[in-house]
């Protein structure tokens, strides 16, 4: 029997998981480790602090489902991996394998400037989506600018673009618009970048946004430091700030960098092959935002990332599974499709409206692409979140 322990339980390594026991059947052992006990759909967090979600409403307990499909469950911090013994030493215990699949996800880089992690808020996170609930609600009592973006760096520009029209519009449901002057900051050569160096018409679509919507924006800056009133750019402008949100860059997790036989690059991920095989290390895998992905594009003045979002997470999830189950059997004829070439599907909130974002590839060339804007309802959006709970919870990892 072989063996395969997959260290991380989000998207791309729930995916991962159940896909290798379904595939591979009795002849795999498959043991998921993660450090949290629930699934949670990340990208439902920006709701969190307008109260149009619960965390109840986007969370639920993974073990059930795994031990339903055959899948151990360990509720551990894994700590570091010796390639070579092929043992995973965790919190509970050392765990051998056959093939490891790092699904780790990433840790963020609040150091990234001063005062960042001190005075600006994060909605990435559970706790960091309620803070800003809270934060939000005192706001609303004596309102004054507001700072929304991203730092040099990041690479998770959409959320923080969702984030920023439904604040937009939480100001004026709360009858406080007209008091709040609100920027929106970000390293991206043009509005619309995202990291995937546009899409048609997306510029001049968010730029038509920013006009209709009143909100200020500048383009290729980065952070110089944020204090407790303020957003210090490095060009020099000082923004006055009563609440700040930034989304900072994303570096890989501390077992992938404490792991000195994973040979991850300098930030922290993992260098692996067009079928998510380490390009060094033939039994280990990586998946999702712990994979290296290597921009296409020179940024212009400010570095800035590409983004690794759920759909991708998911897609390399199964490609991996597919790919581990062809290599025990014995094939060579691996399933290959580079980061780039994996279909772009995105659905942006912009605030109880939604942009439609679709691309044969994430990254050009391109033979399709387009944007959509639906300026009357979110209703994709939630069909969207309905969908992957729905499906995850069932364990339903081969479906689109």
């Amino acid at each position: 029997m072989t063996t395969t322990v997959v260290v991380g339980g989000s998207f791309a390594g729930m995916t991962a998981a159940i896909e290798i026991k379904r595939k591979g059947k009795n002849e795999h052992r498959v043991i998921l480790i993660d450090k949290s006990p629930l699934f949670l759909f990340i990208p439902s967090l920006i709701w969190i602090p307008f109260r149009r979600r619960e965390m109840k409403d986007i969370s639920f307990r993974k073990a059930d489902i795994l031990t339903k499909k055959g899948v151990e469950f360990v509720h551990a911090d894994a700590l570091t991996v010796d390639t070579a013994a092929q043992l995973v030493k965790t919190s509970e215990g050392d765990f051998p394998y056959d093939h490891l699949v790092v699904a780790t996800g990433p840790k963020v880089k609040f150091d990234v400037a001063p005062g960042v992690a001190e005075y600006s808020h994060y909605v990435g996170t559970p706790n960091g989506a309620m803070k800003l609930r809270t934060a939000l609600e005192e706001f609303a009592k004596d309102p004054g600018p507001i700072v929304i973006g991203a730092t040099q760096d990041a690479g998770c520009m959409g959320a923080a673009y969702e984030f920023l029209f439904n604040v937009e519009k939480w100001l004026r449901e709360q009858g406080i618009r007209k008091k709040v002057d609100l920027y929106w900051i970000t390293p991206e050569d043009y509005l619309g970048h995202f990291g995937i160096d546009g899409m048609p018409l997306g510029e001049t679509m968010l730029k038509a946004f920013m006009k209709m919507f009143n909100i200020h924006y500048r383009t290729q800056v980065a952070v110089k430091e944020v204090t407790p009133d303020s957003v210090i750019l490095t060009n020099g402008e000082v923004l006055t700030s009563k609440l700040t949100q930034l989304m900072p860059p994303f570096v890989g997790v501390d077992f992938v960098q404490n792991s000195p036989s994973l040979h991850a690059t300098q930030k922290g991920y993992v260098p692996v092959e067009d079928t998510y095989r380490h390009k060094l290390l033939k039994n280990v895998w990586a998946a999702g935002i712990a994979v290296q992905v290597d921009l296409p594009f020179t940024c212009k003045n400010i570095p800035f990332s590409a983004p690794k979002t759920g759909y991708p997470s998911d897609e390399t999830g199964k490609i991996v599974a597919e790919n581990i189950v062809r290599t025990v059997n014995g094939r060579t004829d691996l399933v290959k499709k580079p980061w780039g070439k994996i279909p772009g599907l995105c659905v942006m909130d912009a605030g109880k409206k939604e942009v439609l974002i679709f691309s044969n590839h994430l990254f050009r060339p391109r033979t399709f692409a387009i944007m959509l804007p639906n300026v009357f309802y979110d209703f994709t959006k939630v069909l969207l979140e309905k969908y992957f709970l729905w499906k995850s919870k069932h364990g339903y990892a081969w479906m689109p």
